[in-house]
C-alpha cells in the first residue's frame, strides 16, 4: 500500500511540473550570434529586466542601435485579457497569453496615419530556464518578415 501511495504521489509532482508555465523573470541579455533580424537592422545590444508573476509580466528593455538608446516599459496580462501599453508614442493593444509552453503576444499598431503593421511574438523558454527566445512575425506597410531574438539571462 505504501509503494502505491508513493507512486500515485511521484506521478502527480511530475504531472504538475509538466504542466508548470514557464516563468520569464530575470535580466536577460541579447545573445547577437543567436539573433537573427532579417530586413530590420540588428541592435548592438539589448538588456530586458523581467518581473513575471502570473497573470501579470512587466517588461522593461533598454535597446542600443543605428537610432540610439531606445527603451520601453511594456505591461501585459498573461491571461488572455487585454493589454493597453504606449510604445514610441503610440498606444498598442495587445493579447498575451500561453498557448501550450510558448507564451504568445500579439498586437496592431500604427506605423502611420495609414499604416498598421500585425506583431506576433512566441516566447519559449529553455528548459534550464537559461536562454528566452522569441519569434517574431510581423506584417503591414508593404513588410513582410520574421526575426528572432535570442536573451540570455544573467
Amino acid at each position: 500500500m505504501k509503494t502505491r501511495f508513493l507512486g500515485l504521489i511521484i506521478v502527480l509532482v511530475l504531472a504538475t511540473a509538466a504542466w508548470a508555465k514557464p516563468n520569464f523573470s530575470g535580466t536577460w541579455k541579447m545573445d547577437a550570434a543567436q539573433s537573427q533580424f532579417g530586413q530590420l537592422p540588428k541592435p548592438s545590444s539589448m538588456v530586458r529586466v523581467i518581473k513575471h508573476a502570473d497573470p501579470l509580466m512587466e517588461v522593461d528593455t533598454t535597446q542600443t542601435g543605428a537610432q540610439g538608446e531606445v527603451k520601453s516599459q511594456m505591461r501585459y496580462n498573461t491571461n488572455g485579457k487585454e493589454s493597453a501599453n504606449t510604445l514610441r508614442g503610440t498606444e498598442v493593444k495587445s493579447i498575451c497569453q500561453f498557448e501550450g509552453d510558448a507564451l504568445v503576444i500579439r498586437y496592431m499598431r500604427q506605423a502611420g496615419p495609414d499604416t498598421s503593421i500585425s506583431v506576433t511574438e512566441q516566447w519559449t523558454l529553455s528548459p534550464d530556464g537559461k536562454t528566452t527566445t522569441i519569434d517574431t512575425q510581423m506584417a503591414g506597410g508593404g513588410m513582410n518578415t520574421t526575426f528572432k531574438v535570442v536573451l540570455t539571462k544573467q
